[in-house]
């Protein structure tokens, strides 16, 4: 198993691009379905918490499983999968996690919150191929 990759950042329209540079980069193949899951989630903390929010983004893979982890300071505002309905233009984005993710959750921490999915997938790299830790950081002030 590879390194995880953890991202701090805050959370902002303009990070969401970055973030799904460096999930691509870090699995070294395509992997849209774990970029779509990493922009519902930053997205919910944008709206649910407000732009700027500092979030954590980790990532990690097996030969299996992709997960995904985003935590924010916020353990009190937990997101619920709701059905939208079809003229609402928000409300799909734990909708969309839900249908692509094996399974996910939301883990509570004194004063954190982390809502994670697992996909599948997972290391694609070969046995021999040395593994590196990527590290990011984005527009921590």
């Amino acid at each position: 198993m590879r390194q995880p990759l953890i991202l701090e950042l805050l959370a902002t329209p303009e990070a969401v691009p970055e973030v799904r540079r460096a999930l691509r980069a870090y699995l070294g193949v395509p992997c849209a379905d774990l970029q779509l899951c990493a922009t519902e989630l930053i997205t919910n903390v944008i709206r649910h918490l407000g732009e700027g929010v500092p979030v954590t983004v980790r990532a990690s893979c097996d030969q299996d499983r992709a997960r995904l982890e985003v935590t924010d300071p916020d353990p009190r505002a937990l997101p619920v999968l709701c059905r939208a309905a079809s003229d609402d233009e928000t409300g799909r984005g734990l909708t969309l996690l839900d249908a692509l993710a094996l399974r996910w959750g939301v883990e509570q921490g004194p004063g954190t919150k982390t809502v994670w999915c697992e996909l599948p997938g997972g290391d694609r790299t070969s046995p021999d191929e040395p593994s590196a830790e990527i590290g990011l950081t984005v527009g921590v002030r």
